[in-house]
């Protein structure tokens, strides 16, 4: 049986009970860290040690005792605090005992004039700052590894399909195009989301500051300037207003960009499972050489990584749900129904998008592009969006556009039966023959506006052009 390498990431457990696949399987070890508990109770004694730095500013507490906290700030030791927690009931409280009894000096001022949230709610928000940085940095790996494909393909012509029909020709680099204009707008989304992050701040049980207008009575220090002081130590912005709790719609303005991340990779995935099936052929995901398609069908090369992306974005699209849920229902100064399941789609939605992320840019690095299929889908299919080129110039020339139009249409129609047949398409030959077109386009002309490959407008220029989009803005963030 499978071991993890280090149990105590998952507190003990093993593989003998339940864990979620974002345990190990999803997402990586950098991000499941961040969104520990270990790391989270870190976080906690970090703020605590911010608290008491300020409260030594306004003189309520010695820098002996300040000392203590800071010199135990990283000694976690989660054995003691389940074992406290057991019998209390109280997670954040646990802690704080445990705490207390690492440090004889300063534990008894550990978390003066707090409430729960002071302390839970900034360590949220920096878990959400850091989270947005890591996914920032990749989701900037991955528009890059666009820019280059975008403009590597901008000149390749393949079929585009409407309604998964063909329609007209267009550049693989232009579709490609398409799925990166989208990520950059959510790239741009989440940093908007990031610069607008807050914490709580110190602002008591219900937003007033009336525990710490007590405590700090006398001190010369107003709870505003000890706010203040604790906040720029965390190098975290609080909300102006706020009750016990930070804002939910935070939470939901997190996640939803999150999400749009999970959209646009969900579509690619899906125009790539439709673009690998053999009817297809155009592109098709890496498939490694002792790579398993089915357990069934040896021949089979499915299209396991598009597949997981879709799986786990339409996962992530349900969690912006849960977080609006969250908002709304946060009744009055608080309620308490948001708690539980914050523990679960906060950290599951970063390593879903983490995941999906890093899933697709593997798929980029070894997509396959094959160009026989787009050759042959465009000799079958091209023609017939081609000859809308030859119906303007007939109409320019003095034809009547209804009439060419039905003749065009009658034309295509035989041409499809043809097809239908397993027959050569001979859309071209029959066209450029019929005199009714003869008399106003030779037949020459008629062959080399037929030519599908030729049809793509300025797909290629605009593919070059949002490639350099995502460069000049990646550039000049650096």
């Amino acid at each position: 049986m499978h071991k993890l390498e280090d149990e105590k990431t998952v507190q003990g457990f093993t593989h003998d009970t339940f864990l979620s696949p974002f345990t190990w399987r999803y997402g990586t070890e950098e991000m499941r860290r961040l969104w520990s508990e270990a790391n989270k109770r870190r976080l906690w004694r970090r703020i605590w040690v911010a608290l008491a730095e300020a409260q030594n500013l306004a003189g309520l507490v010695s820098a002996e005792q300040v000392d203590d906290l800071r010199g135990r700030v990283n000694d976690v030791d989660l054995e003691r605090a389940q074992e406290i927690e057991a019998e209390i009931h109280h997670d954040l409280m646990s802690e704080v005992r445990t705490y207390a009894e690492q440090c004889p000096v300063g534990g008894g001022i550990i978390h003066l004039g707090a409430t729960s949230m002071d302390i839970e709610d900034n360590a949220d928000a920096m878990r959400l700052r850091d989270g947005l940085d890591m996914v920032l940095e990749r989701l900037h790996k991955l528009l890059t590894k666009f820019a280059e494909l975008t403009e590597e393909e901008s000149e390749r012509v393949c079929m585009a399909f409407t309604h998964i029909q063909p329609a007209e020709p267009t550049t693989v680099g232009y579709r490609l195009a398409m799925y990166a204009q989208d990520l950059l707008a959510d790239y741009e989304s989440l940093k908007q989301v990031r610069a607008n992050l807050r914490g709580k701040g110190f602002k008591g049980a219900v937003g007033t500051s009336a525990s710490y207008t007590e405590l700090l009575e006398g001190t010369g220090m107003t709870p505003t300037e000890m706010e203040s002081h604790i906040m720029q130590a965390l190098d975290l912005d609080a909300f102006l207003i706020a009750t016990q709790t930070y804002t939910r719609r935070q939470d939901w303005a997190v996640l939803s960009a999150l999400s749009g991340v999970g959209m646009t990779i969900y579509k690619m995935a899906f125009d790539i499972r439709i673009l690998q099936s053999p009817p297809f052929g155009e592109w098709a995901e890496p498939f490694g050489r002792s790579q398993v398609g089915s357990s069934a069908m040896p021949f089979k090369r499915n299209p396991i990584n598009a597949e997981n992306l879709d799986s786990l974005a339409r996962y992530l699209a349900a969690l912006p749900r849960v977080a609006w849920d969250n908002g709304a229902h946060n009744l009055l100064e608080r309620t308490l129904d948001d708690s539980a399941n914050r523990r679960v789609i906060l950290p599951e939605a970063f390593l879903v998008v983490e995941e999906l992320i890093l899933r697709a840019n593997r798929i980029l690095d070894g997509l396959r592009i094959d160009e026989v299929a787009i050759h042959h889908n465009l000799e079958v299919y091209g023609v017939f969006a081609a000859t809308e080129r030859v119906l303007m110039e007939a109409a320019r020339k003095g034809g009547d556009r209804q009439e060419l139009h039905e003749v065009i249409r009658e034309h295509s129609l035989f041409a499809w039966d043809t097809l239908k047949q397993g027959k050569p398409n001979p859309l071209i030959s029959t066209l450029s023959a019929d005199r009714r077109i003869n008399r106003f386009i030779p037949t020459k002309r008629i062959k080399e506006l037929m030519r599908a490959d030729s049809y793509v407008g300025d797909a290629p220029a605009r593919a070059r052009q949002l490639a350099a989009l995502i460069r000049s803005t990646l550039e000049n963030e650096a």
